[in-house]
């Protein structure tokens, strides 16, 4: 009998169709309630459009549903995103279409879910959302200029961003959980062609992440319609202009590659995209399980209702607006921000003086943020016109750094996050590790506190040091020893923003080739430069609600109440005993005197 050897035949490879099902499937298991995957699967059913059995989402049908507002033309570049993620983690694949299991794969990652399911040391997801909003052509990534060293510079800048690209850790983490082996060759097409967003595309985009900063879970983007109308829209595309202005100059670059992208957002914009997670669960609220709703036939309770949207800004005024709001949520937590903040100080009402920011300030004991903007000033001539103007300048080292930004912007915006109450200073300055000073307009930059020194925020009266009074920010306090020497000069620090105390002037000071005193340097801009300004506006929110309110307004009563109470102390009324006992509870007679003779 012949020895028959039967070979076992190896199992066909899954095809990218079922590896998606497959991936879809440990998404939907991990990742979501049985209550989400229904409604999900509800909210599907009645935006599907079906061709041959097959259901699908097109362009306008996620727009409508999500409120995506028409006027900032940000649907097709959604569209993209959505459609490019969809083909995950194939994505090589994309645009892939939007079948039921696509948008469980999609909704799993813009919401990071995906991390329940995927190695921990491929949680980041800022490649696939560069590779998302790119295109992929050569010919947009020219230079603007036709120069030999400009040309070789781009060229080694795109080479930079697609060694930057390959690998993906977050799609192999994929084909791990699948246990699916990517091949070499597989890999390498993941990027065939040099990678950018486009700057016109990427404006819209950043309007978008605006307007979902503030959403909370089941939020609608149409709830405000000012934020799209009139003022309201301005403030957002003058946001989204400084925010993009952080990534490229478009009048030299027509759009953003990885290695600066990632850059950007790591230093400066960290939470740039937290307001997706809200924008993308609302695929997961379906109106049949609306239980505000009644029953059939039954009238709807009072308490169905659900209760009206705070807004996101309670107060006004005429630096903070929603706009900004939003943008400081790109790197502040927006449970710090939305709904929570107080307009404490604002010198167009309460005045610009020093003692009105001190009677308003003081004593609020949650963190603060000081907004300032004012008119750039470009030269010397600029100021002489104005009385006041001449002797600030003169407190200040001659300009030595060229301004800050291109173009032809005249507004500038500052601002810090004061991360503990206001003090009056003397020799040691206030603040911390968390204090942070930050620009906003015309572009958008950080400067993060460092371990170099402790000469963080400074505010010191007139009355206690003239020569060198004001606010300042990263700034060393006057010295005794200085007194003696050029008292008139102020000390800028390397990166530092001085006011002055009429709150006329002010001074932005960014001195790279130091790295920085207080504070950091720029991340984004590696060069010298200085902001000289005619103040506009300053204002003071405070982080926090009645409860921090209602503790400041106690605060300033005891205050008052103790001062009232030491004015009224009359000594010499007749009672010679009472005045004797005051004294000497004073220390200034008798047994409780201090120094001197004891008869």
């Amino acid at each position: 009998m012949g020895q028959v050897l039967s070979e076992e035949r190896k199992p066909a490879p899954l095809s990218h169709e079922e590896l998606v099902k497959e991936l879809a499937n440990i998404f939907a298991d991990k990742c979501f309630t049985s209550l989400e995957l229904y409604s999900l699967k509800q909210v599907f059913k009645s935006l599907a459009h079906h061709e041959q059995r097959v259901g699908y989402l097109k362009e306008g049908t996620i727009a409508t549903y999500l409120n995506v507002p028409d006027i900032i033309g940000v649907s097709p570049v959604l569209f993209q995103m959505v459609t490019y993620i969809a083909a995950f983690p194939f994505l090589e694949d994309a645009p892939a279409f939007l079948g039921l299991q696509q948008m469980v794969i999609v909704i799993t990652l813009m919401t990071d879910r995906y991390r329940r399911v995927l190695r921990k040391d491929a949680a980041d997801k800022t490649k696939l959302l560069f590779k998302s909003l790119a295109v992929y052509d050569r010919k947009l990534s020219r230079p603007a200029t036709d120069m030999h060293n400009g040309l070789t510079n781009a060229r080694e800048q795109a080479g930079n961003d697609r060694q930057a690209l390959d690998n993906d850790e977050l799609v192999l983490a994929a084909f791990d959980a699948l246990g699916h082996v990517i091949p070499d060759k597989q890999q390498n097409m993941l990027v065939t062609h040099e990678a950018m967003i486009p700057g016109d595309n990427f404006r819209k985009f950043i309007m978008l992440l605006l307007l979902v900063a503030p959403l909370d879970p089941q939020g609608r983007l149409d709830s405000d319609p000012n934020r799209v109308t009139g003022t309201g829209l301005q403030c957002l595309r003058t946001a989204a202009e400084s925010i993009l202005a952080a990534f490229l100059d478009v009048e030299q670059k027509p759009g953003v590659g990885y290695l600066r992208f990632s850059k950007v957002i790591a230093s400066c914009l960290p939470f740039l995209f937290r307001g997706l997670t809200p924008l993308f669960e609302y695929f997961l609220f379906s109106e049949e399980l609306d239980f505000h709703k009644g029953k059939k036939g039954t009238p709807r309770s009072p308490t169905m209702f659900p209760e009206p949207e705070q807004p996101i800004l309670q107060d006004t005024g005429s630096i903070m607006n929603a706009s900004i709001l939003s943008q400081m949520s790109f790197f502040l937590p927006g449970n710090l921000l939305f709904r929570r903040l107080r307009l404490l100080y604002a010198g167009d009402e309460d005045g610009f003086s020093m003692g009105s920011f001190e009677a308003k300030v003081f004593k609020w004991k949650a963190p603060t943020i000081l907004l300032v903007c004012g008119t750039r000033l470009r030269d010397d001539s600029d100021h002489h016109s104005n009385g006041s103007a001449p002797a600030f300048w003169a407190s200040l080292p001659p300009r030595r750094f060229p301004r800050g930004s291109s173009g032809e912007a005249e507004r500038l915006t500052f601002g810090v996050y004061v991360p503990e109450p206001w003090k009056l200073t003397h020799r040691e300055c206030f603040g911390g590790e968390d204090t942070i000073l930050f620009q906003l307009e015309p572009i958008h930059d950080l400067f993060r506190a460092s371990s170099l020194n402790k000469d963080h925020i400074s505010f010191a009266r007139p009355s206690a040091s003239p020569s060198h009074a004001g606010v300042s920010f990263g700034c060393p306090p006057p010295r005794p020893s200085q007194a003696y020497r050029r008292s008139s000069i102020t000390a800028l620090g390397p990166v530092s923003l001085i006011l002055d105390s009429s709150f006329e002037f002010g001074c932005f000071t960014h001195d790279y080739a130091s790295k920085g005193g207080a504070f950091h340097t720029s991340m984004i801009r590696e060069y010298d430069f200085q902001e000289r300004f005619e103040i506009g506006s300053v204002e003071v929110w405070g982080c926090g609600g009645d409860e921090e309110a209602k503790d400041q307004a106690e605060r300033w009563a005891w205050e008052a109440r103790e001062a009232e109470a030491r004015r009224r102390i009359n000594l010499g009324t007749g009672d010679i005993e009472a005045d004797r006992a005051l004294l000497e509870m004073a220390g200034l007679v008798g047994s409780n005197r201090n120094g001197g003779s004891m008869a």
